[in-house]
């Protein structure tokens, strides 16, 4: 059940990757998203910005792609987020703070893209350690806001949905 994955874009040339798992199954128990990346990309992510070329996009499946935003600029674009608001650090800051590592250098949604699909890495551990300390901004807005306010601390809910948890709930 091997799936041999050629990459080829701006950021990776010739990056080889197998996708050993079923697509959406046999997750690490401790990594539990909310959403998958088509249901991210859905809703409203990154400002529309997904990856830097369409190379990058054409290694995942093009009905992720499909009612989806994207920015025409080669920029972030806060009108295509989910509440229309900034809410997430340009790359080069991920990169300064050394948050990025060399298989997915587009950062965790790109990890996440390619978990999500099969693929598993020695970065899994590190990147769900991750993903569940970002938890702690769901507590503070179920914390700080009445239930169903989705007006209630929007930057902060925008950023719980790039990383996979569904703020809507809340």
């Amino acid at each position: 059940m091997k799936k041999k994955v050629l990459v080829n874009n701006i950021l990776q040339n010739d990056y080889l990757y197998y996708m050993t798992e079923p697509a959406g199954r046999n997750f690490d128990p401790e990594f539990k998203p909310d959403l998958t990346p088509k249901e991210m990309l859905q809703l409203g992510v990154f400002g529309g910005y997904y990856f830097l070329d369409e190379n990058s996009r054409n290694e995942f499946p093009k009905s992720w792609f499909v009612k989806v935003n994207l920015s025409d600029s080669s920029k972030k674009e806060a009108q295509y987020n989910y509440f229309n608001i900034s809410a997430s650090q340009p790359l080069s800051v991920w990169q300064e703070k050394d948050w990025i590592n060399k298989q997915d250098p587009h950062g965790w949604f790109q990890w996440y893209c390619r978990y999500y699909l099969g693929r598993r890495s020695d970065d899994d551990v590190r990147q769900i350690k991750r993903w569940k300390a970002f938890c702690r901004h769901y507590a503070q807005v179920a914390k700080n806001c009445r239930a169903g306010d989705i007006h209630c601390r929007p930057k902060q809910r925008q950023a719980l949905l790039h990383w996979a948890y569904d703020s809507r709930k809340i």
